[in-house]
């Protein structure tokens, strides 16, 4: 998929995830989403952060809370808390064929971005939100070879199995195949266990092995 190709994905993602959002109850909007410590009002609201522009990152930035991962976080906090629902919903949603991405990232992160954070909302409410595989197969690829910015530790764990979807044409890496949906794939890259038990083949036990031990590790 190319620049032109993808954009439409992120349009129809983005609306999707608006729509299910709009179906939330006030008691769904506080529940647990697969990111560790943050509500799906928290995820919902950085999924705005897209609108921001140059301006609204500087601002992050000047928050700093000594890593990424926590000012991204924080930023999340205070969006969440400064937008009521239909805000949210409708950031989310955002302007039509408007290509607008968050600072220092390319369209490519804006797609897993929109990817990822739609299941870590939907997973937890069991909600079915589909996810396009051949869209999570050019996400679950840059997640996986990216240099910058930094790979994250999750996609290091996948190193030396081969990766195998089964649901389209995309195969990575080399040694014992581990075979899934594309989206699982891309779930695991991003660090999301929930998609382990859909994982198969002769790698299958030894790869959940290392990411469930990774996330103790980490805990």
């Amino acid at each position: 998929m190319n620049r032109d190709q993808i954009w439409p994905v992120i349009h129809a993602q983005r609306g999707a995830v608006a729509a299910l959002l709009e179906t939330l109850s006030d008691e769904e909007w506080h529940r647990p989403s697969l990111c560790e410590g943050w509500t799906v009002r928290d995820v919902a609201a950085h999924l705005t952060l897209q609108e921001v522009g140059f301006g609204g990152a500087l601002g992050m930035l000047l928050r700093w809370r000594g890593s990424l991962d926590r000012t991204i976080q924080h930023a999340a906090y205070r969006r969440a808390a400064a937008l009521n629902t239909g805000q949210i919903v409708a950031g989310v949603r955002g302007t039509p064929d408007a290509r607008r991405h968050n600072f220092g990232v390319t369209h490519l992160e804006t797609l897993t971005d929109i990817l990822v954070h739609g299941q870590d909302i939907a997973v937890p409410l069991g909600r079915d939100l589909h996810t396009p595989a051949e869209a999570a197969a050019v996400a679950t690829t840059r997640t996986l070879t990216m240099r910058l910015p930094p790979p994250l530790p999750s996609a290091k764990r996948l190193a030396g199995f081969r990766l195998v979807a089964t649901d389209t044409a995309w195969a990575h890496g080399e040694g014992p195949e581990v075979r899934a949906p594309m989206a699982a794939l891309l779930l695991l890259a991003c660090g999301r266990l929930t998609a382990l038990p859909q994982l198969s083949g002769a790698g299958a036990a030894e790869l959940t092995g290392r990411l469930s031990a990774g996330a103790r590790h980490n805990g």
